[in-house]
């Protein structure tokens, strides 16, 4: 049997991995100026920290991807991602997030364009319920892409420099 093509499926689900792709260029550009001490910074208890969004954006990523799409268990606990706390060190924080969003990208990078409306439940103990794998992947890319400008915006704060993450400016 012969499976017809979806260009605009096979478009989607490839920019959407480019688009973490670049989330995640833009955030080692952010992260590889930090200490272990502004990875962890606050500037208040109701505030996150770089290394608390590693954390969440982990978390997030493993649930609605490995677990919704991929069928993976819910291992996700979101209170601790934003623990005042860490458990972990800012290179371990950082060596999750870029394994899990690796794999992220293969699960929707080889995800089948028929299975994009698909209904699944990304977040079981969220107020994400039941969508289509394509909404889930928009939702996705627009949170990492939410977060990462928050990175950007702490890091250009803590190290008092632009990051030049774009076309260069006049200055």
């Amino acid at each position: 049997m012969q499976v017809m093509r979806d260009p605009v499926a096979e478009t989607f689900l490839s920019f959407s991995v480019r688009r973490m792709q670049m989330s995640e260029r833009d955030l080692n550009r952010c992260l590889d100026r930090l200490t272990e001490e502004q990875a962890w910074r606050r500037g208040a208890e109701h505030e996150n920290s770089v290394g608390n969004l590693l954390l969440h954006l982990e978390g997030n990523l493993r649930q609605w991807v490995l677990h919704g799409i991929a069928g993976q268990p819910d291992v996700r606990v979101r209170d601790e991602e934003f623990s005042l706390a860490p458990t972990v060190t800012f290179a371990e924080a950082r060596a999750h997030f870029h394994a899990t969003l690796s794999e992220c990208c293969v699960v929707i990078g080889e995800l089948a364009p028929a299975r994009l409306l698909e209904i699944i439940d990304p977040q079981p103990t969220g107020t994400w319920r039941s969508m289509p794998i394509l909404e889930a992947i928009y939702q996705i890319v627009g949170h990492l892409q939410l977060h990462t400008g928050q990175v950007i915006l702490l890091t250009k704060q803590m190290c008092g420099t632009d990051l030049d993450l774009s076309l260069p400016r006049k200055r």
